[in-house]
């Protein structure tokens, strides 16, 4: 299976907050978010790999700003890199306030989704080829980011997490 480029995946989505997608503080509900990231991620996730993918895990999404009613929700996601079956995809969100003309970060999160064939079963996805500085800075640290979701989830022993031991424990 040939290898396919970081920006092949490339997604952006954008949504406009309604009454309906807000709290009582008039702010965007985090839930709403979420549920915007995950159909981002599916987007860029299925772009890679062409095939069937669902969301396996996600990492921890703090909020550093809210979003307003009436602003727009501008999300970027895409693959960071692939493993066997799965893919991480990076995940970038701003809002927008175009009343007042200006652009805010909101958050940012990891989000793991794996490939599935006609069984449902997970099958094999092409490699990821990074194409710029920070594709390389971000396929770099994945293999890291993905042996703490592993150990955090129960399926990897920390004593086997090499590239994040080598973090923290310098070899003589």
């Amino acid at each position: 299976m040939e290898g396919k480029n970081s920006s092949v995946s490339f997604t952006i989505m954008n949504e406009v907050v309604l009454p309906n997608d807000t709290n009582t503080f008039g702010n965007l509900m985090g839930g709403r978010l979420m549920y915007w990231m995950d159909i981002a991620a599916g987007i860029a996730s299925g772009k890679h790999c062409n095939f069937p993918s669902m969301t396996a895990s996600v990492d921890n999404i703090s909020f550093k700003n809210p979003i307003k009613l009436g602003n727009v929700v501008h999300i970027e996601a895409k693959v960071t890199r692939a493993f066997h079956t799965s893919m991480e995809i990076y995940l970038k969100v701003w809002g927008e306030d175009n009343l007042h003309q200006y652009r805010y970060e909101s958050n940012e999160a990891y989000f793991t989704f794996v490939a599935l064939d006609p069984y449902n079963k997970p099958r094999a996805v092409p490699q990821l080829i990074p194409e710029t500085e920070e594709d390389k800075r971000l396929f770099d640290g994945a293999l890291r980011r993905r042996q703490l979701r592993l150990i955090l989830s129960g399926k990897m022993k920390p004593d086997d997490a090499n590239e994040l031991k080598a973090l923290f424990i310098k070899e003589n």
